[in-house]
């Protein structure tokens, strides 16, 4: 049995708590958050045994093997390193901290302390997403050429909220933009170009933001994420001989495969929860095998991603700091 905490108290942090349910072999016993208060409100709503009302607190609990930070994510690294250096292995929401040198930071004090640590990309652990990269590793869809992906979001979002500031990482690059990134470098691995545009709010975060990826292969892929539309959240992977398109790809349930000359075929995969639940189940099997770091979550594509999202930043003229 693995035992999780969950820093923070959030809508993620909620999330997370419903699917943990579903992970064979997963038990939440804390919860930690800067407020008593809150700490013991979530542990009431999910039957949780201990509510900590700080990060330390929650982080030394012995009961404890690994936490699950849900914190905003300008508050990443310090809580990440706050339960790295109490002894316990730390799975880590996306993006994993506002940039790449923060990352490197964090992965470098995980490897000193012989520590697990893995990002919670649940894009990556998707079984789906996984399936659909295995047709594509296997020549079903021929040489890839094209990766498309959107992910636009409307609120509306007003003046003061996280996702407007730009202290607290705001703006639709981190939050959204990491998805369509994160599925071309899944496909296509790290570009060898980058171009990228944005409009930028009053608060100097980026509303709505195109990307294009292009490696010397010939591939292309075509990026956006925004805040000014709720967009198809679709994937496109087209390659020589067919297509595989992933509808909501960033936690997909299904994927259509379009073979030249050939009838679609669609696979549906039943899951209960959102699928978070597959971060938990990959984090326990790596704890299980001694691993520490995740070969589906690699700390090195988490610092690749990491770097090129600092590289479409500079390119836009968004800065946190």
């Amino acid at each position: 049995m693995t035992k999780w905490g969950i820093l923070a108290t959030g809508g993620i942090a909620a999330a997370f708590a419903a699917d943990l349910r579903h992970a064979p072999g997963a038990s939440l016993v804390a919860v930690g958050s800067r407020s008593q208060e809150a700490a013991k409100s979530f542990a009431g709503r999910f039957d949780i045994p201990r509510a900590h009302g700080s990060w330390e607190a929650l982080a030394a609990d012995p009961d404890v093997d690994v936490v699950y930070v849900a914190t905003p994510h300008s508050a990443h690294l310090a809580a990440a390193l706050t339960c790295l250096r109490a002894g316990k292995a730390v799975l880590c929401e996306k993006p994993v901290t506002l940039d790449r040198a923060d990352a490197a930071s964090l992965i470098s004090a995980a490897r000193d302390a012989e520590l697990f640590f893995m990002e919670a990309m649940w894009t990556r652990v998707n079984p789906t997403v996984r399936a659909a990269l295995d047709l594509i590793a296997d020549g079903a869809i021929g040489t890839v050429t094209t990766v498309s992906a959107d992910f636009g979001s409307y609120g509306p979002f007003p003046s003061g909220h996280r996702l407007r500031a730009r202290e607290l990482g705001g703006g639709a690059l981190l939050d959204l933009g990491v998805y369509p990134v994160t599925m071309a470098h899944l496909v296509l691995g790290a570009p060898d170009h980058i171009r990228s545009w944005a409009k930028l709010g009053p608060e100097g975060t980026d509303e709505n933001t195109g990307i294009v990826f292009g490696y010397d292969s010939g591939a292309v892929a075509s990026l956006t994420c925004g805040l000014v539309g709720t967009t198809g959240t679709h994937a496109t992977i087209t390659g020589t001989a067919g297509r595989i398109e992933l509808p909501a790809f960033f936690h997909a349930t299904s994927y259509t495969l379009h073979r030249t000359g050939a009838d679609p075929e669609t696979v549906r995969r039943d899951q209960a929860g959102a699928g978070y639940q597959f971060e938990a189940i990959e984090v326990q099997r790596c704890l299980d095998a001694g691993l520490l770091e995740s070969p589906l979550v690699p700390h090195e594509t988490t610092l690749e991603v990491m770097g090129l999202l600092d590289e479409i930043r500079a390119q836009i003229g968004v800065s946190y700091r």
